[in-house]
């Protein structure tokens, strides 16, 4: 059960989950979703009573396996998805776990990008805007 807005917007909740490299940059998690074969960020929607800090912390756990951080705010996104408007909060999330991805139903792969370079490989035109928001941030 999900929790709609007052006005029936979705209500989502969302990471850009990152990792260090050894070499002091930056990696970032995308994941694959083979229902709507798309590569995308975690995300989810929130459950009655939760935050959007609380579904997003959840939603990346259950979709990548990573417990994270969450760090700075990122833009909300809001777009329109078979016929109802959907608001998505996003927030930069710093990986706080070792690799633990198990492929699900809902996400068949995880792939790692050093964090310039995975903008193109996201499907949506809302993810990349959320990513290069996150690769303004002085991380």
């Amino acid at each position: 059960m999900t929790t709609p807005d007052s006005d029936g917007t979705i209500l989502a909740a969302g990471c850009v989950l990152y990792r260090r490299t050894g070499s002091g940059g930056l990696e970032v998690c995308l994941i694959h979703r083979p229902k709507y074969d798309d590569w995308s960020l975690p995300k989810g929607k929130l459950h009655p009573g939760e935050t959007p800090e609380q579904a997003a912390v959840r939603e990346v756990a259950e979709e990548t396996g990573h417990h994270v951080r969450l760090g700075p705010r990122l833009p909300t996104v809001r777009y329109t998805v078979g016929g109802r408007p959907k608001r998505v909060d996003y927030w930069a999330a710093e990986t706080a776990s070792p690799d633990a991805f198990t492929p699900t139903h809902e996400v068949d792969a995880l792939h790692w990008h050093p964090a310039p370079a995975a903008r193109p490989r996201l499907t949506h035109p809302h993810d990349r805007s959320v990513l290069a928001a996150f690769l303004s941030l002085p991380l």
